[in-house]
This record gives structure tokens, C-alpha cells and sequence, in this order.
């Protein structure tokens, strides 16, 4: 049996799934946390150790001959596809680390380099809430806002491999400070931390909420998971964040709507579990906002590979990088 290591690097976490080469399966699937803070090298190391380990459950699980033909990552940042290259990544503040190289020798099996939402949205078309859609659009919410095109099977990377860069869309020109230095980005606004940051800054204002409950009361643990639990149990201030979350949202999506008029558009991540609380807004705002033909021909969905959407994507990679199809 074939496999391909898919390894989703995360600003908070690193998640690492060995796959059989169809997508169709996987196994010995590795979380750990991302300590961007101690810089590249480290980091190499924890992504390392979680191959490793997840080669040998897949081992148990499949038996020993299994055949490790790659590696494929997926890392925040744009990413020089063709040189393997991580060229900037505010969320783990990296510079022209050499990811793929780094990875590879250490390892000693060949690698890819693909951007991690790039590989989320190319794992939902694969075998996720996109299959068989032709013009797929992805959005992803973490510690950042990321997405991809998928066309026709084929990720759109544009003339510098920067396309995609959603959560640097521009939503507000005087707005909140993004990681990436520039003012009003939507990254800024519905990131997981960004979701929680305003929670907090509307609880610290005096708002009434029931969400210090969810934290024994200290505010510095709200994240956004707090949120959506608390709008689902009828917090109202949760559920305003939740709805505002929508809006802001649905405005990018709208914009992309228009512009790309796609079958699909794929929300990843954590947010998904907000539900019907976040997509029922999000609709709406989009239907409001978009185009009529092409809010009409496009399904907003959210995605139906939690925690391995990166992983499976990263293996759809390696798999187009190395010979040319899924």
C-alpha cells in the first residue's frame, strides 16, 4: 500500500495524518502545538517527531510494508511552491525558511511545500464538501484567515503563488491592526483570536455575559470556541459576536462571489462548529451583498473534513506536484 505523510502546519498547531495515496483513508493522525516562538528550527523538530510517530501507528494499523512514497506540508504564508520555500508568515513570524529542504533531509523522503488553506480547500474538493465542483472557493479561519482557489483540480496560485491571501482583503481602511501590519484586514476581524478579542473587549466594557463561566472567570482563556458554545447555549452577547462574525464575513465572501462566481464556497476551521448560528447570517449577508446570478449558482458550505481537511489537502498536493494529478 502506498502512503503519502500529510503534515497541516498551523500558528497554534501542527496536525500530521499518514494517508493512503487516494485520500480515502487515514491514519496515525498526530497533534501537536506549534511552538512558532522558538523559532523554525524547533518547529522542524516537533513536525518531525509527529511524522514519525504517525508513520509507526500507521504501521500498526496497516502492517509493516506500507510504502512512505512522500511528505506533503502545507504552511501558512505565501509560499515559493516551485523552491519549497515558507517566504513570510506573520502568525509563526518566519522569513525565507526553507521548509520543505529542512523536512526532507531530515526525514530523508521527498517533500512538497503548499500553502496550508490552499491545501484545506484543495482537501475539501477532494473528498470533502466540494466534490465534483469545477470553480471551488475556500476560506479558512484559524489563528488566521486563509483561502484558495481550486480550478478544475488545480490549485490557482497566481503570477507569485500569493493568490488566495483572503484574510488580507481589506474590509475597513481605518479598522483594527492585522498581524501583517496593514489596518482593517478581515483577518483582523473574524480570526479565531479576533473573534475572542472582541468578545473580551465587549465583556471588559461592561456588557453582561454569561461566557467568564465558560473560563472560571479568567477573560485571558475566552477563545473563540468559548464563543460559539455560548451562542449556542443563548448567551446574547456571544450571539451578537457570532452574528457580526457573519456579517463581516459574509462581506468578504460576497466579494468573492462576484468576483471568482463560483459553485462552492468552503468555510474550514473552527468556525464551522458556530452552525447555523454563523452560516444562517452568513447566507443572508452574502444574498444580500453579492450579485443575484452569482449568489444563486453558488452553495455556501461548511467543510466535512475537521481537523484533517490540511492533512488530506497536503497529501492532494504532493500528489499534483510530483505527477500532475490527484
Amino acid at each position: 500500500m502506498r502512503v503519502v505523510v500529510g503534515v497541516d502546519l498551523g500558528g497554534t498547531n501542527i496536525v500530521v495524518g499518514t494517508v493512503t495515496q487516494d485520500g480515502k483513508n487515514v491514519a496515525g493522525v498526530q497533534r501537536r502545538a506549534t511552538p512558532a516562538a522558538l523559532g523554525p528550527d524547533v518547529v522542524v523538530k516537533h513536525i518531525v517527531g509527529a511524522v514519525r510517530e504517525s508513520i509507526a501507528q500507521a504501521r500498526c494499523v496497516w502492517g509493516k510494508d506500507i510504502d512512505v512514497i512522500g511528505i506533503g506540508i502545507g504552511s501558512p504564508g505565501p509560499i515559493d511552491t516551485k523552491n519549497g520555500i515558507v517566504v513570510t508568515s506573520p502568525n509563526l513570524r518566519w522569513t525565507n525558511v526553507p521548509l520543505r529542504r529542512l523536512v526532507s533531509e531530515i526525514v530523508d523522503l521527498p517533500a512538497t511545500l503548499e500553502n496550508d488553506a490552499n491545501c484545506a480547500v484543495l482537501g475539501e474538493w477532494w473528498r470533502g464538501a466540494a466534490v465534483g465542483a469545477q470553480i471551488v472557493v475556500g476560506v479558512t479561519i484559524g489563528t488566521g484567515v486563509g483561502g484558495g482557489f481550486v480550478l478544475d483540480g488545480k490549485i490557482f496560485h497566481g503570477a507569485s503563488d500569493v493568490a488566495g491571501e483572503f484574510g488580507h482583503m481589506t474590509i475597513d481602511s481605518t479598522g483594527r491592526r492585522c498581524a501583517c501590519g496593514n489596518y482593517g484586514c478581515l483577518e483582523a476581524y473574524v480570526s479565531g483570536p479576533a473573534i475572542a478579542k472582541r468578545a473580551i473587549e465587549s465583556i471588559e466594557a461592561g456588557a453582561p455575559s454569561s461566557l467568564a463561566q465558560y473560563v472560571d472567570g479568567d477573560l485571558s482563556r475566552i477563545t473563540a470556541e468559548e464563543v460559539y458554545l455560548a451562542a449556542k447555549d443563548g448567551d446574547y452577547l456571544a450571539e451578537e459576536v457570532v452574528r457580526d462574525t457573519a456579517r463581516l464575513l459574509g462581506a468578504g465572501i460576497a466579494n468573492l462571489v462576484n468576483i471568482c462566481n463560483p459553485e462552492v464556497v468552503v468555510v474550514c476551521g473552527g468556525v464551522t462548529s458556530a452552525g447555523e448560528k454563523l452560516f444562517r447570517p452568513l447566507r443572508e449577508e452574502v444574498a444580500r451583498r453579492a450579485f443575484r446570478p452569482a449568489a444563486e449558482a453558488c452553495r455556501i458550505v461548511p467543510g466535512t473534513l475537521p481537523g484533517t481537511a490540511g492533512v488530506i489537502g497536503a497529501v492532494a498536493s504532493f500528489n499534483l506536484q510530483t505527477t500532475g494529478s490527484t
